[in-house]
């Protein structure tokens, strides 16, 4: 991979017919990006931490030719509906389900990164009827290392408190292997994002899971990763800041017949810093190809 040079959100979807929108998700109002025939397969793209449907941008168009895509801003996350009180992936799971019975579908393929694999890995654990094939991108909840979670938290919270252009640029940079992939739309778009009133105390919220005793109640243990009984692939990177190649391998056989990839020169975004190579890995495993 090559440094790109100035890139847009907007470059990402001009040639993608595509809709932005609000409907009501289990009672939170709840932002999405919609692209794809409504009448294909379902796809649900789900962000990680701090993130939002931006996350996907990049990915839409290809899966659009496949699929009727759907990427969400979680509660207390975008411009989605902010919860007073802390997060949890029950609540995420529940947020979602709710997501689906608002778009009035039973069954979906669904993809999430980081926080969103955590969701997704429990929604294909806990209610398997409602999933079709699950990716698990640098996925969370099997691991707690107490560093790497400081490191969240602190970047986090600090553009929560202080959400100049140097500090939203630092909490992107730690998603990217090459910190050049870090464009000047991205940090604007996550500055808006960082700069809406109330964010501070929903930031808070969904840091909840960087506390250990509460993260530790929501870890999905071994045994259950064992219960997964619908198509799963495991997606890592060769520079994942949440945690080695290994933990990956350890998930994958764990889970009955899963795949693994890994990509390299990647971090904790892979589906944007190389999407070339995530849309056909990504591709190959959703039309079980």
């Amino acid at each position: 991979m090559t440094a790109p040079g100035y890139t847009s959100i907007w470059d990402d979807l001009v040639a993608t017919e595509f809709q932005q929108g609000f409907l009501d998700a289990a009672g939170y109002r709840t932002r999405y990006l919609h692209a794809g025939p409504p009448d294909a397969p379902t796809l649900l793209l789900l962000h990680g931490i701090t993130g939002h449907a931006e996350a996907y941008a990049r990915n839409l168009a290809s899966h659009a030719r496949h699929f009727s895509v759907w990427a969400i801003d979680f509660i207390g996350h975008g411009y989605s509906d902010k919860p007073d009180h802390p997060l949890e992936i029950e609540h995420y799971v529940d947020h979602v389900l709710g997501f689906l019975d608002a778009i009035g579908v039973d069954k979906a393929l669904i993809s999430g990164e980081s926080l969103g694999g955590w969701t997704a890995a429990r929604l294909a654990i806990d209610h398997p009827g409602r999933v079709e094939r699950v990716v698990l991108n640098t996925m969370g909840g099997t691991m707690a290392n107490p560093e790497v979670m400081a490191r969240i938290y602190n970047l986090s919270m600090e553009a929560a408190q202080d959400p100049s252009w140097e500090r939203v640029r630092a909490r992107l940079e730690w998603l990217m292997a090459d910190p050049a992939r870090v464009t000047d739309d991205l940090i604007r778009t996550r500055q808006a994002i960082f700069q809406q009133p109330g964010w501070l105390k929903a930031c808070e919220m969904n840091m909840a899971l960087q506390d250990p005793v509460i993260r530790k109640r929501n870890m999905i243990s071994d045994g259950e990763l064992r219960s997964i009984s619908v198509p799963a692939m495991v997606l890592w990177t060769t520079k994942d800041p949440s945690g080695p190649v290994d933990e990956a391998r350890r998930i994958a056989d764990l889970i009955p017949g899963a795949r693994l990839e890994v990509m390299d020169e990647c971090g904790h975004w892979p589906q944007y810093e190389d999407t070339t190579t995530f849309d056909r890995i990504h591709l190959d495993f959703l039309l079980d190809r």
